[in-house]
């Protein structure tokens, strides 16, 4: 795949001219730094903060933004006593409780030092609740109180807004990032305001670094990277500067580069990661045999961490582009000229139909055609060059690499199959407490604690496997067996609806699981995994992303790496023979209806998630229809990565529309008090992408057509010649750094 050379702008400022060089020497090409040299760039573009160009940030939208602090601490404590797989992650959380507190804070700070305000009583004994309100939206009233804030006493304010913006983003940036957005606009300048007399301080540089102005759509060419070089020589036992750095050397296609920032990353953060004594955690697990008024909050310094799971995360992300990279170069379409990156006009998205080239590409005639997709006996004649048997190495290396990360990371996540379906009611019923601020308890908790000697962290009742288990050689026997009747055959299945189970499976949620599962699929596609084994790694992705539900803090969002590997399945004419379709499959699991006739329904559980995302809108005319359907799509649209240009955001806008108008004929909106009162998941309904083609999905698609395929994983040949210094140069280095890596706490 062609990589795009990046350029220094023209007329870099002069601030950025006395920053330190960067120390590595991957480092992609420095840009300009400050807004006024990037506006020459594009007068009439628009001009946001650098935050908001970040990937995933639709994953992390959700009620929590709108929820009281404190009801939210609660739901999290309640979602942490809870027996395994807790409905949410723990971590992300409470990460979500601590970014909320911290921004809020920052928030107060800026506008009292904006408006001069001495201390949030003051305000609030003025005006009441209305003023501190509007402060908060920056419309202020100035210094009410007569007493003029000095200019120290503003700069001391500022600074401490800026520290916990800091810690804020330290924790997840990208949840940060969401959080900031919905707040006032005095926090996207409080950082510049304390660079103005402390340059070096790195909580101001830092904070400053997601909210700068650069032109929209133009975060690589307008993103020096000297600055956070300048954060991470300060502070080098911090690994979040380095996990920034790496995500913007992924925006500048600076993988490598991101791939080893991320390494170093994860070895800071594993070198000062907190050890927790085993009577420590014991005792934690004995607290949640008592009552729920027994379960105290947990402390801060106990607080399990979210920045191992975001760093392997990314790094999975980076080798998985780096083997769809390497793709062009392994396939070469012609002989005669140098491979081209894909040919499609609007920097690789193709047309609506999926398709990546034109006609005029090829000329029209068959010779043309014969040239850019040459047939099987071509390929024969002319044999592989040596650049393309290196080439071909270093994808299966790169995809073996983000397999790894990506089972690492699901290592950290449960599932159980028979989780008794009182549980899930339980929580439920909590969350309808803390949200309608309800005083009353529920009695002692009826779930024992977890098993800290039982391998597989079993509770009573049930049993609790982590997700990557499921997708080892050998998963569980236990397993309700999947896809099921209903969903290959609905008709038939009609009679079991009646059925009320005891038990049910469920899957701790995380922001970015759907993503990382259709992300495991197109590695073991990459890496040739037999169609057999495929096959049951792409049914068990389907059984737990039906599972995958955000409640009730999460919203759903639609995954990049889902929409590539149905376009892989749709371009490949489903090859690991799926029995149904993948919207079919990955169709939300029904909730379960608890046995007993006295415990909230799961009904009671949909008018509480109404009562936190909101009503639906009244009924609407068609033309208030059309163009909420069109703002809708707008907004989706700008939100996604992939669209990087005027063309590929129309066809994006075109192609969302009509995926909304086919929704609207398939399911029509019903106003029926039954259609309105069911009970559903948090989850993405319709499992439907908008069909653009994405580099990646080309990339896996013409790997899967064209790749020779190696039978035993090419492990034989290793295994007869164990001494042989005859290597490839590529799978030399390749070889060598995997064997570091691999055996290294990374």
């Amino acid at each position: 795949m062609a990589k795009k050379n990046k350029k220094a702008a023209a007329g870099e400022s002069a601030a950025a001219a006395h920053l330190p060089s960067p120390p590595s020497s991957t480092s992609s090409v420095s840009n300009s730094k400050t807004a006024p040299p990037n506006l020459s760039l594009s007068s009439s573009a628009l001009v946001i903060c650098r935050n908001k160009h970040w990937r995933y940030i639709s994953s992390f939208h959700g009620p929590w933004l709108q929820l009281p602090v404190e009801v939210l601490e609660t739901l999290a404590n309640a979602n942490y006593y809870m027996p395994l797989p807790r409905p949410v992650d723990p971590a992300v959380f409470y990460d979500l409780v601590k970014i909320r507190q911290l921004v809020d804070g920052a928030t107060d700070l800026a506008v009292r030092a904006a408006n001069g305000v001495a201390s949030s009583a003051l305000s609030n004994s003025l005006g009441g609740g209305a003023a501190h309100h509007m402060q908060a939206l920056g419309l202020g009233f100035g210094n009410t109180g007569g007493a003029k804030l000095s200019p120290e006493r503003r700069f001391r304010m500022r600074e401490q807004a800026t520290q916990k913006l800091s810690r804020a983003y330290h924790l997840d940036e990208i949840a940060s990032s969401v959080a900031t957005m919905q707040s006032t606009s005095t926090l996207e300048n409080v950082a510049g305001l304390v660079l103005q007399r402390a340059p070096q301080d790195p909580d101001a540089n830092y904070v400053h670094f997601f909210h700068e102005k650069i032109p929209s759509r133009q975060l690589a060419e307008c993103t020096d990277l000297r600055v956070l070089d300048m954060i991470i020589g300060q502070r080098p036992s911090d690994c979040e500067p380095l996990r920034t750095r790496a995500i913007v050397r992924s925006f500048k296609d600076d993988f490598e580069g991101a791939a080893q920032d991320l390494t170093t990353a994860l070895s800071v953060c594993r070198l000062n990661r907190p050890h927790r004594s085993p009577a420590k955690e014991s005792m934690q697990l004995e607290r949640r045999t008592g009552r729920r008024w027994d379960n105290p909050p947990l402390d801060e310094r106990d607080h399990p961490s979210s920045t191992e799971v975001q760093l392997l995360f990314q790094r999975a992300a980076c080798y998985l582009t780096l083997a769809c990279d390497h793709v062009e170069l392994a396939l070469a379409r012609d002989f005669h000229t140098p491979a081209k990156g894909p040919s499609s006009g609007t920097n690789g998205v193709g047309d609506l139909n999926g398709n990546g080239h034109t006609e005029e590409h090829v000329g029209g005639n068959a010779e043309g055609e014969s040239r850019l997709h040459p047939t099987s006996s071509q390929i024969g004649d002319q044999g592989p060059s040596k650049r393309q048997l290196e080439n071909r190495k270093t994808v299966r290396l790169y995809a073996k690499r983000a397999l790894r990360d990506y089972m690492e990371y699901l290592k950290h996540f449960h599932y159980s199959p028979n989780q008794p379906i009182e549980v899930s009611d339980d929580f439920s019923r909590q969350v309808n407490q803390a949200t309608h601020r309800s005083k009353r308890h529920y009695g002692q908790s009826r779930w024992m604690p977890q098993d800290s000697n039982s391998p597989t962290g079993s509770s009573v009742g049930h049993t609790v496997y982590p997700l990557a288990t499921l997708f080892s050689a050998t998963p569980p026997a236990d397993l309700p067996p999947y896809p099921s009747v209903d969903i290959v055959h609905p008709a038939t299945a009609s009679g079991h609806a009646s059925t009320i189970e005891t038990t049910a499976e469920a899957v701790t949620y995380h922001p970015l699981l759907t993503d990382s599962l259709h992300s495991l699929l197109l590695c073991h596609t990459l890496v040739q995994t037999s169609t057999k084994e495929l096959q049951r790694h792409a049914y068990m992705v389907a059984r737990l992303a039906r599972l995958a539900d955000g409640y009730p803090v999460f919203q759903a969002s639609r995954s990049p790496a889902r929409a590539d590997w149905i376009e892989v399945l749709r371009r490949a004419e489903n090859w690991i023979e799926l029995g149904s379709s993948w919207e079919a499959l990955c169709a939300p699991a029904p909730l379960p209806i608890p046995p007993s006739a006295n415990s909230m329904s799961t009904a009671t559980a949909g008018v509480n998630a109404l009562s936190i995302t909101g009503p639906a809108s009244p009924s609407e005319t068609e033309e208030q229809r059309k163009e909420r359907m069109r703002h809708q799509a707008i907004i989706e649209a700008l939100e996604d990565e992939r669209v990087n240009d005027e063309a590929s955001f129309k066809a994006a806008i075109l192609a969302r529309q009509k995926r909304a108008e086919a929704d609207q004929v398939t399911y029509p909106t019903s106003t029926s008090p039954s259609a309105s009162s069911a009970p559903r998941r948090w989850a993405v309904d319709d499992g439907r992408e908008y069909p653009i083609l994405t580099e990646r999905a080309e990339a896996v698609a013409r790997w899967l057509r064209e790749a020779p395929t190696i039978s035993g994983t090419g492990s034989g040949k290793r295994k007869k010649k164990p001494g042989t210094k005859r290597m490839a140069s590529v799978e030399q280095t390749a070889d060598s750094t995997g064997s570091q890596t691999e055996s290294a706490p990374v």
